[in-house]
């Protein structure tokens, strides 16, 4: 007994330690300067997080004027996060999607609006079943437009509905890649019983609710 508690005292002083260091970290992330992706052969780029990026990656792909959406990890402190640290919490990041889309035909605006209507708005850290911190709702901005275009919306929905809206807003700073088998999952993977009973229903909830006009058309 002497010789353990010496040790959990040092295993507690650590624990501790690196719990600061993460906080601090993180904090950094959410005070940083974002960070403006510049347009690609006319086309721009967002990034969301809000629950599983297999169903958001599926969301997205269903609208009007995005061409491609990518699954991966933002939000937190850590350089190349995989999908088993992301799991831990303790990275900071959560699973997100970068959305590469057309401003021609579909704005900012409009994403943003498939963002909070693609989601239980109030649950804090998860949707559904899918619960942590990996898988809070996150809006990045790149630039004071598009934070304001956020807030703004949050604000609205939040009068509207009378509740506290979960998602946070950070600067944008670095999307990693998840992944190659997480990449098109729904697609690819159409009778994974998760597909099947969690990202399907999810998507087809958003259709219901979301203008027929702003979305692709099904064959």
């Amino acid at each position: 007994m002497k010789q353990i508690l010496p040790l959990l005292a040092i295993t507690l002083f650590f624990s501790c330690q690196n719990n600061a260091q993460s906080k601090t970290a993180q904090q950094a992330v959410i005070n940083a300067k974002p960070v403006e992706v510049p347009l690609v052969k006319g086309k721009a780029k967002a990034y969301f997080a809000s629950g599983c990026f297999w169903c958001v990656e599926a969301i997205y792909e269903n609208v009007k004027g995005v061409e491609e959406v990518i699954s991966g990890y933002s939000g937190g402190h850590t350089k190349n996060p995989t999908y088993a640290e992301s799991n831990t919490g303790k990275t900071g990041h959560a699973e997100a999607v970068e959305v590469i889309y057309d401003p021609k035909n579909v704005s900012f605006e409009t994403l943003v609006d498939v963002y909070f209507a693609s989601q239980d708005v109030t649950q804090v850290n998860g949707q559904g079943n899918d619960r942590g911190s990996q898988y809070r709702s996150i809006i990045f901005y790149q630039n004071e437009a598009q934070k304001q275009i956020i807030l703004n919306k949050k604000n609205a929905l939040a009068e509207k509905l009378g509740v506290k809206i979960a998602a946070e807003v950070y600067p944008f700073q670095k999307f990693w890649i998840a992944e190659d088998y997480h990449q098109d999952y729904e697609k690819r993977h159409p009778n994974n019983s998760y597909i099947k009973n969690v990202s399907i229903p999810r998507l087809n909830r958003f259709k219901a609710n979301f203008p027929e006009a702003l979305l692709k058309a099904t064959h």
